[in-house]
């Protein structure tokens, strides 16, 4: 079997002593693993970091076998992420919580949001409310999506400012009033309305991380990364 698809790396693993074995978010192969051999040469090794945009072609005698991959570099940001902690914790998050996904299972939105985020990773005003938006997505194309474009109380449009923990769904300002303590606050930009400031992206990341560890990690006996607690606090402490 032969296939060719885009990719973005997710992690790498020594293999032996000089091959490695790379996990790679496809465009329409999904999260597939491969052994690339010569992995740990000079060649290879600035091109086989987690973040990396490649081109990979995929051969195996069967399909369910390991297979080997061999692979042209496209973008190779990861180098640039590595000197700067706020986004190497960005690039910590996204590739961990696409390991979440199915293997070999095609999640093409998933993948092409992935690369929306990385492309934006140097502009720090911008990929952590586009993490948040990736985030939910993933949800969503994991099952477990959040109900953001009504009430859940009244069924309205309008006015939406919380989403409930028990449902998953948006409430409304009026519906939610007396119970906004327990309730998440739903961030306008969620709503496509304005852009999001430094609060709006951590209540966004808060919202995202409790679905997450409900319905992925704690189901599997696993915590949510710490990552994403670090950019919630880097948020807090960066100058508004």
């Amino acid at each position: 079997m032969e296939w060719r698809d885009d990719g973005v790396i997710l992690s790498v693993r020594r293999h032996g002593e000089t091959s490695a074995i790379a996990e790679i978010l496809t465009a329409a192969n999904g999260r597939v693993m491969g052994l690339v051999r010569g992995g740990r040469s000079r060649v290879q090794r600035p091109v086989l970091q987690a973040g990396n945009a490649v081109q990979c072609v995929w051969r195996a005698r069967l399909e369910e076998q390991l297979g080997t991959f061999t692979l042209e570099p496209l973008d190779l940001r990861a180098g640039a992420i590595m000197e700067e902690p706020f986004r190497l914790a960005g690039l910590a998050t996204l590739t961990g919580l696409a390991q979440l996904l199915p293997e070999r299972e095609p999640h093409p939105r998933v993948y092409e949001a992935l690369r929306v985020v990385l492309e934006a990773i140097d502009q720090d005003q911008l990929w952590p409310a586009l993490l948040v938006r990736w985030e939910l997505g993933l949800l969503d194309e994991l099952g477990f999506g959040l109900d953001l474009s009504r009430c859940a109380a009244t069924g309205s449009r309008e006015n939406l400012a919380y989403v409930s923990p028990k449902s998953g769904k948006a409430v409304s300002a009026e519906a939610g009033a007396p119970f906004g303590e327990r309730l998440f606050r739903l961030p306008p930009f969620l709503k496509g309305s304005g852009e999001a400031s430094p609060e709006d992206v951590i209540d966004g990341l808060k919202l995202a991380s409790f679905f997450l560890a409900r319905h992925v990690y704690e189901p599997r006996g696993q915590s949510l990364p710490e990552q994403q607690d670090w950019i919630i606090r880097a948020l807090a402490e960066r100058p508004h």
